[in-house]
């Protein structure tokens, strides 16, 4: 970890998942370097703005940095193809047109900041092979995308190290279908069947390989899930600096593995403000049953501000411009609870 970052105790703070509502990169920019505009306050982000439609969605934004490997939408969804097309060049477009914003809106600024991509195995989920299969269906296939993507992720870190220059960069895997793919329960393309779980320590294995591009740097790494039972260990050896999930999905047999990441020193980014609109308790409130955590497994309630970052629950795309404008305020205000009242 950049001990830079290490050093500002950002990891304490507050941040986003990634998506936001609507469709304008600056306007986006600027509500999160607004909101987080110095590392007490949180982290910054990249928005992704889904709601621009086809290669602004997570898949297609992703897609869209894979080195000699292109995919195009099809109806059934994203699938690889021999060579960029327009769709290829439209997720590149939005990407550029985002870093754009967010340079213009972090002039001179110095602290983390953090970018998101979708994992391998979520990527290899979702992108379709030529028969229409996901591509998790061929193991060379996914070795070629695990590598196509880490490739990719490599010269996506450099470019926004180089306009943002005081970043600490964070970098952040999405990997909601993760689970699933453990499990074996990714549907076919005919939907009858499911494909046959991939083997734990290859999972484990390409993760390392991706978050590597970043971790060999130096740099914070976060794997983000809000799908239930996420895999605390298995991310943990994979070389997850963070694990970013959804508080509300937590149940007490998940205690023991959260105790063992927070002792082994593994950051905790708690999603405890909903992601969509609705009625906001007080912050200290939104971080209650943090504190409650802390308490059952017997803690240091100091050690609190330390090891928890508030986040929303999941991605704020669905959610209303002014919520999600409040969501990421009552964040930081959360952590700020978290600090001044640990127990």
């Amino acid at each position: 970890m950049s001990e830079r970052v290490r050093r500002a105790g950002v990891w304490g703070a507050a941040t986003g998942v990634g998506s936001m509502p609507g469709g304008d990169a600056r306007e986006a920019a600027k509500t999160v370097t607004g909101t987080f505009e110095s590392a007490e306050q949180g982290i910054p982000y990249l928005a992704e703005l889904p709601a621009r439609g086809p290669g602004a969605d997570m898949i297609g934004r992703s897609a869209g940095l894979l080195v000699d490997l292109y995919a195009r939408v099809e109806p059934s969804g994203w699938r690889i193809g021999d060579h960029p097309g327009r769709d290829t060049r439209r997720a590149r477009s939005w990407l550029g047109e985002d870093l754009d914003a967010l340079e213009e809106f972090t002039q001179g600024y110095e602290g983390p900041l953090k970018v998101q991509a979708v994992g391998p195995w979520t990527l290899a989920a979702a992108l379709e092979l030529r028969n229409g299969e996901a591509a998790l269906s061929d193991p060379g296939a996914c070795r070629d995308l695990a590598g196509s993507l880490a490739e990719g992720l490599r010269a996506h870190l450099a470019d926004v190290r180089r306009r943002v220059p005081g970043a600490d960069v964070v970098l952040q895997l999405d990997e909601p279908s993760l689970i699933a793919v453990l499990r074996g329960q990714i549907k076919t393309a005919s939907e009858y069947r499911t494909h046959r779980a991939v083997d734990r320590q290859l999972v484990e294995s390409t993760l390392r390989d991706v978050l590597a591009v970043h971790g060999v740097d130096g740099g914070p790494t976060v794997v983000h899930s809000c799908a239930p039972d996420v895999p605390f260990a298995l991310l943990r050896r994979a070389g997850a600096d963070a694990v970013s999930f959804d508080f509300a999905l937590l149940t007490e047999r998940d205690d023991e593995v959260i105790g063992e990441a927070v002792e082994g020193g593994t950051q905790l980014f708690a999603g405890v403000v909903p992601g969509v609109d609705g009625p906001l308790s007080d912050p200290a409130g939104s971080v209650m049953g943090v504190r409650s955590l802390w308490r059952r497994l017997g803690l240091n309630p100091g050690s609190l501000a330390e090891s928890v970052t508030v986040t929303p629950s999941c991605g704020l795309a669905g959610a209303s411009p002014a919520y999600a404008r409040q969501a990421l305020a009552h964040c930081a205000r959360a952590a700020r609870s978290l600090a001044d009242n640990p127990e």
